[in-house]
């Protein structure tokens, strides 16, 4: 069996989140800035053709008995949803199906976008991802009736695009080998993100250059990457290193 205890505890510590249901509480919290009634966040497969690509959703609140499911959301919107994706990261509205039931934003109506109306029961805002290879999605909120202002629609959407990035780095941290790298090999991959070479690596650790050389081999292939480079990009976006 597979021994992540460790890896969890060193996560938690940092503060990283090491499950998607850490990711409540920020949505939650959204949820409630945008005074919603749920939320759902859909994520890209990002593979294959664009014609090919397809949104799921990965985290979500909506009520089992409820009057509406995120599967409705795509089952209705996907393509509209998939298709502004590829050409505009302005959030997107929709009305509901009743009069009251409306998507507004009074003083930033140049900036987003309103989709199909009249297909739901509730109206909607969902703000676009687009992080290129990395991985592109939205970040939905429904209610009865959204009046948001211009900053609520700005701070909403930078924390969607952080949520997501903090997603993606959970899941590609889910994906990398098991082995969690040793305190001695973040302090090298440390001082060698800062500039520095081997030798003067040694020099500051008191180890032999051949020793920060094996530990360096050893975080690059614990890391799955091709250079020493590629590794110490990748242990900055996994938390490793600053």
């Amino acid at each position: 069996m597979k021994d992540t205890k460790g890896k969890n505890d060193t996560a938690k510590r940092q503060g990283r989140p090491v499950s998607r249901a850490d990711f409540f509480p920020r949505l939650v919290a959204m949820q409630r800035f945008a005074h919603a009634r749920n939320f759902a966040v859909f994520k890209t497969n990002n593979s294959g053709l664009p014609s090919r690509r397809k949104l799921t959703c990965i985290i979500d609140n909506f009520a089992s008995d409820g009057d509406i499911a995120a599967s409705e959301i795509l089952d209705h919107y996907s393509q509209a949803l998939l298709d502004h994706l590829e050409i505009s990261s302005l959030p997107l509205l929709w009305n509901g199906v009743e009069a009251s039931q409306t998507a507004e934003t009074t003083d930033f109506a140049g900036f987003v976008k309103h989709i199909k109306p009249n297909v739901l029961p509730v109206s909607g805002v969902a703000f676009p991802v687009r992080l290129g290879g990395m991985g592109n999605g939205y970040t939905v909120f429904v209610a009865n009736y959204f009046d948001l202002t211009s900053e609520a629609v700005v701070d909403l959407h930078d924390r969607s695009h952080q949520l997501m990035m903090d997603l993606l780095v959970l899941d590609e941290r889910r994906s990398a080998p098991d082995e969690v790298l040793s305190s001695r090999e973040i302090s090298c991959l440390q001082l060698a993100g800062d500039g520095l070479v081997s030798e003067e690596v040694a020099e500051k650790l008191r180890l032999s250059v051949h020793t920060v050389n094996a530990y360096l081999a050893a975080a690059t292939m614990k890391l799955d990457s091709v250079n020493r480079i590629q590794a110490i990009a990748k242990a900055i976006r996994l938390g490793y290193i600053a």
